[in-house]
């Protein structure tokens, strides 16, 4: 039981209790909590009840359960053959770090090419990983896309990590998005009916009215990306900091018969390209115990189908 007389939840829950339960009540209708009456935060930090009911909707939608991340590994040769648990060889490390969070991510805005920079949670993220990938082993090279939102938090990186140059390459972007670039996701159906309705299409070739990427054409660029930079690479450890459409396009490369859920903001994925037989092995996904509960959005929006 705690201090307030709630049973205890484990380290890194949220526990959410039913009113014959709660102290106390949050009925504010600006938090997104309002449909619950109380709530009590575990792992590091906590937030009183007065606290909880004060939050925008903006802020509330940040206090959730860390996603579970996903530490079985699988592979593929590209050639749709899925092979489980990786064999020892010659292999690039890759560690692919979603960029921290921006203003547009917590709005719902499409992204794409355009080039938001980080807000202060995205800068708080970008230092958390980077404390953390700082403390486990050599990181020989840290590569990023040229879009500011992920060359800030690959910059966080490189300056811990022993004050390491970050490589741009704009084939890392997030996917040209086309005329969808600007709008949120939730007006762009009526702004933009014809590049809705491609951007919703299930036909990986499908491209974007507004000069936008098909599916293919960004699963071509940054796969491609990826393996030059594994060529590069063999034997060490290297960071990418990227985009959540472009991290989706690898774990399909690397595990072509598996869903993958959002892709959160700083979240880690490392993958294995093994030299000479077209071999990808993806090790862990989604990892963001680095952040506390309160560190990234429940929506990860930009992260799964609707990416940008």
């Amino acid at each position: 039981m705690s201090s307030l007389g709630l049973p205890c939840a484990p380290h890194n829950s949220l526990l959410l209790l039913p009113p014959s339960s709660c102290p106390l009540s949050i009925s504010s209708p600006r938090s997104r909590l309002h449909s619950f009456s109380c709530l009590k935060l575990y792992g590091g930090h906590s937030i009183s009840i007065g606290e909880a009911h004060s939050l925008s909707i903006t802020t509330a939608s940040r206090l959730v359960r860390p996603p579970e991340t996903s530490m079985e590994s699988c592979g593929s040769y590209g050639n749709g053959i899925v092979e489980k648990d990786a064999v020892e060889g010659d292999y690039a490390e890759i560690i692919v770090v979603r960029h921290g969070e921006t203003e547009w991510n917590s709005d719902g805005r499409i992204q794409g090419h355009l080039d938001v920079e980080l807000n202060q949670i995205g800068k708080q993220q970008a230092a958390a990983v980077a404390n953390r990938l700082s403390k486990e082993g050599k990181i020989s090279a840290v590569y990023s896309s040229d879009l500011k939102r992920a060359s800030e938090t690959a910059q966080a990186i490189a300056t811990a990590c022993g004050g390491l140059e970050v490589i741009k390459e704009p084939e890392l972007r997030e996917r040209n998005l086309g005329d969808l670039q600007g709008l949120q996701l939730k007006e762009a159906a009526k702004l933009k009916p014809l590049a809705y309705e491609a951007f919703l299409s299930h036909q990986s070739d499908q491209e974007l009215p507004g000069g936008g990427e098909s599916i293919d054409q960004l699963y071509k660029r940054c796969t491609s990306s990826l393996e030059t930079i594994a060529r590069k690479h063999k034997g060490e450890r290297v960071v990418v900091v990227t985009h959540g459409g472009v991290i989706r396009s690898l774990c399909r490369r690397a595990c072509p018969s598996r869903r993958f859920g959002k892709v959160l903001n700083t979240s880690i994925n490392i993958f294995h390209l093994y030299e000479g037989d077209n071999k990808w092995v993806l090790r862990s996904s989604g990892d963001v115990s680095h952040l506390d509960p309160s560190g990234f959005l429940d929506t990860g929006f930009g992260g799964d189908r609707t990416s940008g």
